[in-house]
């Protein structure tokens, strides 16, 4: 029986043989190998240098060998990470809008200011059409105004002198009945069932029936009412409120009578408010002359209007007498 004692007295432990699964191949030691202390077959493991430590010890230098990633340090991006764009956190800190009562209150502000910039803008580009004018022009529709607002005191003044009279009249059943027979008179030259006569001027239009139809002709009569017109008619038709004009062939017709050329237009009021209300620039006086026609202009001290219109009975309305 074999003795397997060392010569110290101690039992060298049991090695198992190697199997196939075992085997090591042998080589020659690493260069930086360390040798085992003792007992490193036994299971204990000796104090070493750790693993990163060893991969870095181990790692050739000079090569372009990847470097250990630190596993705190951020995640490379791959497909399947999902982190956020710029344009991405841009639109999530937009979206949904984080509004408080200053904003809000800053924003109603600057509405309103918009609001009003863009009206004040449309009423200047609305004036636009006078910045081309010439300074006599601009001149002349300046006193035109300026009459205008003149007839307006006037006739202000001539109602207060009629209360005045009526108020301070011994006699205020005379007094009022002339005053109804002068209104009425008015209203006669007015809806054109009475003649009239006093200052003016002749309007003479002449020109192609395609150049002076009906809509030029209602044109010039209302820029003649716009400066005071009182009364007026064209050839031998009456012109009032409710007259109508429409095209014919060769001529027009107005309140369904037909009129040809040349127009002639008598017309009674201020000849200095009616002449320049007519050659105002870019009027219809203007725009004709343009397109080939021939106006011609003359003030009067005496205009003769006596085309009249037959009086129609209302249908419903009355007089409160009756």
């Amino acid at each position: 029986m074999n003795d397997d004692r060392t010569p110290d007295g101690e039992r060298e432990p049991d090695r198992a043989e190697p199997g196939p699964t075992d085997r090591r191949e042998v080589g020659p030691p690493a260069a930086d190998a360390r040798p085992k202390p003792p007992g490193a077959d036994e299971g204990v493991s000796a104090p070493g240098p750790s693993e990163t430590e060893a991969g870095t010890e181990a790692e050739p230098r000079g090569t372009d060998a990847p470097k250990p990633q630190d596993p705190t340090g951020p995640a490379p991006d791959t497909p399947g990470n999902d982190r956020m764009t710029g344009r991405q956190r841009l639109a999530a800190g937009l979206w949904p809008p984080r509004l408080n009562r200053n904003q809000l209150i800053a924003a109603a502000l600057l509405f309103v200011l918009g609001l009003g910039l863009a009206i004040q803008v449309r009423s200047t580009s609305e004036d636009s059409a006078l910045r081309g004018a010439r300074q006599e022009d601009l001149v002349r529709i300046l006193d035109e105004l300026d009459d205008r607002t003149t007839r307006l005191e006037d006739e202000k003044q001539r109602l207060e002198t009629q209360r005045s009279e009526l108020e301070n009249s011994s006699d205020q059943a005379e007094e009022a009945r002339q005053q109804r027979e002068e209104r009425e008179r008015q209203l006669g030259i007015l809806a054109g069932t009475v003649a009239a006569q006093g200052p003016g001027i002749e309007v003479r239009i002449s020109g192609p029936a395609d150049v002076v139809e009906a809509d030029r002709l209602l044109d010039a009569i209302q820029e003649l009412r716009a400066a005071g017109a009182e009364a007026m008619q064209i050839n031998d038709v009456r012109v009032v409120a409710d007259t109508y004009f429409t095209n014919a062939e060769g001529g027009v017709n107005i309140d369904g009578q037909s009129v040809s050329p040349p127009y002639v237009f008598e017309v009674i009021g201020r000849p200095q408010d009616l002449e320049p209300a007519l050659n105002i620039p870019g009027g219809v006086v203007q725009s004709l002359q343009g397109d080939g026609a021939t106006v011609t202009i003359t003030p009067s001290d005496t205009v003769v209007v006596d085309a009249l219109r037959s009086a129609q009975r209302p249908d419903y309305a009355q007089s409160p007498s009756q």
